[in-house]
């Protein structure tokens, strides 16, 4: 006796086909890419996009607002000492005849220069070290876990004070100590999420297949916290801003003739009852600065994170 098999098409006869066939059937549209997925997650969160529309707007700000301008910012206009917004200066001129519109594009330059590099070598060096101390363990992951406690214990900012105030206000060199010195408490937090990605499945395959230890890193590790580096680098823009400013503020940073928010904050905070434009024009760019990448940052978050409610559903 011969067994027939059914082969007759489900949607033809009029029978509900199993679930797996629906979505065959039914989903003939290819499936959403990650990338386009946390773009319409982050989209739908109003107040990231408009931190993100406020970010591009000073980045542009930055960039051309030299084009617009009529005096260099190291320009001195004896016949403009201490004059408020006009249409000669735009933003005024500070006690030596600065125009105060040049000077807060020069430093809105520098200080978005300084805390993108700060956030990018903070969160390169905080991947490798965090990730490789969990993957490799041993004396090397004693080394470097007693590297960052002690770091965590040393009070840094004294530190970055010290060092900053004999760089003669070169803001390469604050660069590269804000680096040196703000990547350890990422490390961290990247060495304790590495704990487990290491146990995985697919890093014990390529162990055995052979795939040296630091390819694995490369390779399989960091991609997997990749959501996490996005939103420290987003929030390292934010914090570099800020301490860079407040350097800058106490003197310990960038320094005539070359300026940054801080800088022009602290100069225009002092004079603040007599010519308020030197202080809120640079202190409203620095807010907008500050506000709007922490917005995006917050965006960021909810869009990667997949037990977020925050974005809507997908």
């Amino acid at each position: 006796m011969t067994m027939q098999t059914d082969m007759r098409d489900p949607l033809e006869h009029g029978d509900n086909p199993p679930p797996s066939e629906t979505v065959l059937t039914a989903g003939r549209s290819k499936p959403m890419r990650k990338s386009a997925l946390y773009t319409r997650r982050f989209m739908r969160n109003k107040p990231a996009v408009g931190g993100l529309v406020i970010f591009v707007l000073l980045a542009l700000f930055a960039v051309v607002g030299p084009v617009f301008q009529k005096y260099d910012h190291i320009e001195l206009d004896f016949l403009a000492l201490s004059d408020p917004p006009s249409a000669e200066h735009w933003f005024g001129t500070n006690n030596s005849g600065n125009d105060l519109y040049a000077m807060v594009v020069v430093g809105l330059q520098r200080s978005l220069m300084i805390a993108v590099l700060v956030s990018i070598g903070t969160t390169v060096i905080s991947a490798l070290v965090g990730a490789t101390a969990a993957y490799f363990g041993g004396w090397y992951e004693r080394g470097a876990l007693a590297v960052i406690h002690f770091l965590m214990a040393v009070p840094t900012f004294l530190i970055i004070a010290m060092i900053s105030n004999d760089s003669g206000g070169d803001w390469r060199m604050i660069t590269i100590i804000l680096i040196l010195t703000n990547w350890f408490i990422a490390a961290r937090t990247i060495w304790t999420l590495s704990l487990s990605l290491r146990e995985r499945e697919y890093i014990q395959a390529a162990r055995y297949m052979g795939v040296s230890g630091f390819r694995i890193v490369l390779r399989h590790m960091i991609p997997n916290i990749g959501s996490l580096l996005v939103i420290n680098f987003t929030l390292g823009v934010v914090s570099a801003v800020m301490l860079e400013t407040g350097l800058s503020f106490l003197g310990f940073g960038v320094k005539l003739p070359d300026v940054s928010l801080g800088s022009l904050i602290g100069t225009g905070s002092g004079i603040i009852t007599s010519a308020p434009w030197m202080f809120y024009f640079p202190a409203g760019a620095l807010t907008l600065l500050t506000v709007s990448m922490a917005l995006v940052a917050d965006g960021l978050r909810d869009a990667l994170d997949p037990t977020s409610a925050a974005g809507g559903r997908a």
